[in-house]
């Protein structure tokens, strides 16, 4: 596939690119050590359109495409990876899921501040018995008269401290098993709604992430997604165009290791001349550049068949598999090249390895990928 890309998405990639780096980089480092969650820059980049990206304007986006979104995604998590998460779940996550499924009353209420950027959004599906097998929901809400009431614990929700509306699926049915789930709009501030410390992680420390406990939340009926019995559904179908977004994060972070390493290896000298000079770096680049162009050229594809209409299940399924798999064993390249260097905080590399390595786990783990990846395969062949 080839990708011409137009003036207008050109534009969006340079601005995405400017402003991660006058805005982003900064306080990277500080924000990361300090686990400080970037307000200010959400605020900066909800101006710029790039909290709702591929919203229709009638709904306060930016009516972009997702090849756009892409682009700009991978600037921003070349940057700052933690930034560019909480800029994918309120896309791909949040503001899609509920245009494409929310109903009226909820994209007027919910959609438009969501994609304007007033508001930050969050997904809260994992629970501590239901990560990969998201069918195995506890979370449970129980009809009283024009209302859900809901009971459960969410885990590993991303922007769930910082978040004003969560996207929340529960068990409505536990009779139908999957086709007894169903998907909720749920607000901070609801009673019995309360969220829980915020997780002390590995990598993209500067966005939040928190359990969610529900007691006896009231929820009005018609803050339903899509209709009863239809939650597990909407899930999965966010899921797919969430793959494609952390498979844009992870192709910034493999492209900035490549950035740092190379810039290092033009400075940095041994045995008389550049590093880069030495066949062996030269070799390291070389494969890490190559896989950060595939990883790309995989994740444009996906999002190019969104564009066209076409189901990009797999091709998003793919990429978010390969993309994860190259940001990491690029972060780990990159601090080979840089020696003692890459160990510290200052040279930015040891940052991309501990970012990378979730893109590898959540919004389907790498070995869920494999399952997806296949059955489509199955499909294709007209074996299913």
């Amino acid at each position: 596939m080839k990708f011409d890309f137009t003036d207008e998405q050109l534009m969006i990639q340079q601005t995405a690119q400017e402003f991660a780096e006058a805005e982003i980089e900064p306080t990277s480092i500080e924000r990361d050590k300090n686990s400080k969650f970037p307000t200010e820059i959400v605020s900066k980049m909800a101006e710029l359109g790039f909290m709702g990206m591929m919203v229709d304007p009638k709904y306060d986006g930016a009516g972009m495409d997702t090849v756009s979104y892409a682009l700009a995604l991978m600037e921003i998590s070349k940057v700052d990876a933690s930034v560019g998460v909480i800029m994918s779940v309120n896309n791909s996550l949040v503001c899609a899921g509920l245009e494409k499924h929310g109903s009226d009353h909820i994209k007027e209420k919910y959609l438009k501040p969501l994609a304007s950027g007033e508001k930050l959004g969050a997904f809260a599906l994992s629970e501590p018995e239901a990560g990969s097998d998201a069918t195995q929901q506890k979370t449970e809400a129980v009809k009283d008269g024009d209302h859900w009431v809901i009971n459960g614990i969410k885990n590993w929700i991303t922007n769930g401290v910082s978040a004003d509306y969560h996207l929340v699926i529960a068990q409505t049915d536990r009779e139908k098993r999957h086709k007894g789930i169903t998907a909720f709009v749920v607000e901070k501030g609801m009673e019995g709604f309360e969220t829980g410390v915020k997780e002390d992680k590995l990598g993209i420390r500067s966005s939040d992430t928190c359990s969610l406990t529900f007691t006896n939340v009231r929820v009005p009926e018609e803050n339903i997604i899509w209709e009863i019995g239809k939650g597990f559904n909407f899930a999965m179908d966010t899921l797919n165009g969430g793959r494609y977004g952390i498979a844009s994060q992870a192709c910034g972070i493999a492209q900035a290791s490549v950035d740092v390493a190379l810039k290092y290896s033009m400075e940095r000298k041994a045995f008389n001349t550049e590093i880069f000079n030495h066949q062996a770096i030269q070799f390291k680049l070389a494969e890490m550049a190559t896989k950060a162009e595939a990883a790309k050229l995989l994740t444009l594809q996906a999002c190019a068949m969104r564009d066209a209409g076409k189901s990009y299940i797999k091709e998003a399924s793919m990429a978010k598999l390969y993309a994860s798999k190259v940001s990491v064993e690029n972060a780990l390249e990159a601090i080979q090249i840089l020696g003692g260097y890459g160990y510290v905080r200052e040279y930015k590399v040891e940052r991309f390895l501990r970012d990378a390595k979730i893109t590898e786990i959540y919004e389907g783990t790498s070995e869920i990928q494999k399952i997806v990846i296949a059955r489509e395969l199955l499909k294709e062949y007209g074996l299913k």
